[in-house]
């Protein structure tokens, strides 16, 4: 008889348990892990940065929508400090009109060993640049370096809507990669 009862109070317990967990945990949220972050007017994002081949440090990008600029800079890891900063103007360089609203996405990736690049497009103009930043002139400082700026769009004509992605009128364009 005591077995049953035994038997019993760990089979409720049991069933208590997984009620409690059902209750209290809710809808599971996925992990998401990201190296950028954006908060009102500030976009920032880091990655590996080789500043020689025995130095190798974290990199941060700033993107600061107030002053059109792309700031960037490293950290000196022995001495836990800033080493200067080093900045694009991104209204020359973008073609972006003052007051322009312009909307920016960034992200890093990974190119090399110890190296990363930033990925930085314009939704407004269709403009889609890659940067790295590196060591300064005669190895002072800290320098970005621009790889690439193209379109990945035609801009908009002046008072037209820029093209939606799933409007019928644009046509798929497939370009195929090549091998090897």
């Amino acid at each position: 008889m005591a077995k049953c009862f035994y038997g019993l109070l760990l089979f409720a317990g049991v069933g208590l348990g997984c009620l409690a967990m059902l209750v209290f945990q809710g809808n599971p949220q996925p992990l998401r892990a990201a190296s950028n972050d954006r908060y009102q007017d500030y976009v920032m994002a880091t990655g590996a940065v080789s500043i020689s081949a025995k130095i190798q440090t974290d990199g941060v990008w700033m993107l600061d929508y107030k002053s059109g600029k792309l700031l960037a800079t490293v950290i000196d890891k022995s001495q836990g400090k800033i080493i200067g900063w080093a900045e694009v103007d991104l209204v020359a360089e973008f073609e972006v009109a003052p007051k322009q609203d312009v909307h920016f996405m960034m992200t890093t990736g990974y190119i090399t060993q110890g190296q990363s690049a930033l990925y930085l497009a314009e939704t407004t103009t269709g403009k889609f640049g890659v940067y790295t930043m590196g060591p300064g002139p005669n190895g002072n400082g800290i320098s970005i370096r621009r790889h690439d700026l193209s379109s990945f769009r035609s801009p908009p004509k002046a008072g037209q809507e820029p093209a939606k992605v799933d409007d019928p009128k644009q046509p798929a364009i497939i370009v195929p990669v090549p091998k090897g």
